[in-house]
């Protein structure tokens, strides 16, 4: 891995489910301290674990000591990805820290696997598509998920719902830092542990409250928890 050009701070960011890395482009960084890069979604092989898929995904970080930052199901894979990159810091938002913060709808998914019932074969749908991936009035925003939806492929839809609702982890990653909306509606407040709230944010607040995410994302990165 790359050292980080004139001790920059190198931030790779995921997107969420199916969604491109358009989702960060008014998300603005000082230059003088930091080096974004963005990944994108890649077709998983039949039967991947997402261990594995987090695995190949790491790959495509060539700094040493990154900060990795995932939106909804990017931040469960960032957690993933920690165990092959070494992060300086991993910070997740709009997603969750462990099992244990799942909605309970997912929870009896797990059970009852009424996820494969699911008809992701209408992913050509951005209705439909956009119920998956971001839960919010659809009418209303069908041209955002027009634009920011990129994976549509409904076997990539099936692996990564699976993935979701099978994910295993318990404990949440140790100095993990995770930003929460109070109106998220995919990943409700009411369920979500120790977290950096944001009012009023709801689970694309990564698009919508981008501002708040200008102002305060440096001094999290730095860890400078005074100034949110």
């Amino acid at each position: 891995m790359s050292q980080t050009s004139s001790a920059r701070i190198p931030v790779y960011f995921v997107p969420g489910l199916a969604a491109s890395p358009d989702i960060f482009e008014h998300i603005s960084l000082p230059e003088d301290r930091f080096e974004c890069r963005y990944l994108e979604w890649f077709q998983p092989e039949p039967g991947m674990t997402l261990g594995q898929y987090a695995a190949r995904m790491a790959r495509q970080v060539t700094h040493s000591a990154p900060v990795l930052i995932g939106v909804s199901f990017g931040g469960m894979l960032v957690q993933e990805m920690a165990e092959f990159v070494q992060p300086r810091q991993v910070i997740i938002i709009s997603s969750i820290k462990c099992r244990q913060e799942m909605p309970r709808r997912l929870l009896l998914a797990r059970v009852t696997r009424f996820h494969k019932l699911l008809p992701t074969s209408l992913v050509n749908q951005v209705e439909v598509l956009a119920r998956f991936a971001f839960g919010d009035p659809v009418k209303k925003r069908v041209h955002l998920y027009q634009r920011y939806l990129a994976m549509r492929d409904p076997a990539y839809l099936d692996w990564a719902i699976d993935r979701i609702v099978n994910w295993e982890r318990e404990t949440p990653l140790r100095g993990l830092v995770h930003v929460h909306g109070d109106r998220d509606s995919v990943f409700p407040f009411a369920y979500i542990g120790p977290c950096i709230p944001v009012p009023g944010g709801t689970h694309t607040m990564i698009i919508h409250r981008f501002r708040w995410f200008n102002e305060h994302l440096p001094a999290i990165i730095l860890q400078d928890r005074s100034s949110i």
